[in-house]
């Protein structure tokens, strides 16, 4: 398995006419990209905390961070690491006093909860090898999501 660092590049919402829906851009340091489709709400909290930004009441991705820290767990990484039928697989890489734990989550619930953490989002390789061209040529039609909500 080898893993690659990724950074959030951004929240954007891609609009075709089918639908419209909000994603979330994984870029490695080549520049290679992967977008995640994920939930409006999810796409809110990730774009809140790209921004730094402290809610009067907490997001559910907060109250994770909360308790990790009264149960002196630490967010290690996440990893984005399976795609099946177009859907993608994540873990949140923890740790306490016992050792490491792997907890399955969406991987938009753990991008957002590593941000907040400030651990690093891992995307395996055979996933960038995996996407279609058109996939990636479609990246360029998107508006960032806080534009979008603006409209």
């Amino acid at each position: 398995m080898a893993l690659i660092p990724c950074e959030v590049s951004g929240v954007f919402v891609a609009a075709v006419e089918e639908a419209t829906a909000p994603l979330v851009m994984l870029t490695d340091n080549s520049g290679r990209r992967v977008p995640v489709f994920i939930g409006i709400w999810e796409a809110i909290s990730i774009n809140s905390a790209l921004k730094g930004e402290h809610l009067p009441r907490p997001f559910t991705h907060d109250l994770f961070i909360d308790i990790f820290s009264r149960f002196s767990i630490s967010l290690t990484s996440v990893r984005i690491d399976t795609v099946e039928d177009g859907v993608y697989y994540a873990q949140l890489v923890m740790n306490d006093e016992t050792g490491e734990e792997l907890v399955d989550c969406r991987p938009s619930d753990g991008i957002a909860i590593a941000l907040r953490a400030g651990a690093p989002v891992f995307v395996e390789e055979s996933i960038f090898s995996g996407l279609m061209t058109s996939t990636t040529e479609e990246i360029e039609k998107l508006v960032e999501l806080t534009t979008f909500m603006q409209k």
